[in-house]
């Protein structure tokens, strides 16, 4: 790996041998990036910023001062071993945040996908495996092995338990502490997180069609009433709703497996 030619890099910062600086990068002031370290193209590092480990940064993402991303995982069973953090295109990344590599009892990997936003003090933590356009309000924060579909935005303060999914294009809202899965579109809130609802200001900023949202407000009402599991009403729902691609979707969301269980109405 190599430091590109076209790449700025402020006399204080410290680029280990090894590490590479794509085309275009910016390394500001006093920042600090390892030897197993990646910077792809227009990466900017805004000053004071750390990139350690086996990490990877995607293209026109920027990191905002005294960010800390590819330390070791906080997990005592870490042991060393080889692990990395995959950072996705066009992130902005702001102050404070911190975020881990993978473990190998995890996959090894920490990914996160591109058009994300990250605000001043979120934690994403190991094996984490987050969507694309995702946003983590001021101080959220995510445990271990947690997955967050595309579109979904946790608000600030609000924590997720590991193992936790978060479905495609949910919402959290602030300070809520998510034990247990959250279904795609579904609209989260309280100390103890329980469903309140679908995210239809979500839904109707992505073009959802009216008809699909009403299938799918009629498919939520169902799941979460009368008798049997909540699998085996969500299969009933969705011989229902055959054709709606978002019911289908919620549908393969609940009957997939998890190891945890589900986010429902108080």
């Amino acid at each position: 790996m190599a430091i590109d030619a076209t790449a700025e890099i402020h006399p204080t910062a410290i680029i280990a041998e090894g590490a590479g600086i794509g085309a275009g990068c910016r390394v500001g002031p006093y920042c600090v990036v390892g030897s197993e370290a990646t910077l792809g193209p227009g990466v900017v590092l805004h000053s004071h910023v750390v990139v350690a480990g086996t990490t990877r940064i995607g293209e026109a993402t920027v990191v905002f001062p005294f960010a800390s991303i590819g330390h070791q995982p906080q997990d005592l069973k870490y042991r060393g071993e080889p692990v990395e953090l995959v950072i996705g295109a066009r992130n902005t990344i702001r102050e404070h945040v911190t975020m881990n590599p993978g473990t190998a009892g995890g996959g090894a990997v920490t990914r996160v996908g591109d058009d994300c936003l990250f605000m001043m003090s979120t934690h994403v933590a190991h094996d984490c495996l987050i969507g694309n356009h995702v946003i983590l309000a001021n101080n959220a924060t995510l445990a271990g092995h947690v997955e967050v579909g595309d579109f979904a935005i946790l608000g600030g303060l609000a924590a997720v338990h590991q193992y936790v999914r978060i479905g495609r294009a949910a919402m959290i809202g602030g300070l809520a502490g998510v034990v247990a899965d959250v279904i795609p579109y579904g609209s989260v809130v309280g100390e103890r997180a329980h469903l309140a609802g679908l995210n239809l200001v979500g839904l109707k900023r992505r073009g959802a069609a009216r008809g699909e949202m009403h299938g799918l407000r009629a498919a939520y009402a169902e799941m979460f009433e009368g008798d049997g599991t909540l699998q085996e009403r969500a299969r009933q729902v969705g011989e229902r709703h055959v054709g709606n691609a978002l019911v289908q979707e919620v549908i393969d969301f609940i009957t997939a497996g998890s190891s945890r269980s589900f986010t429902v109405p108080d």
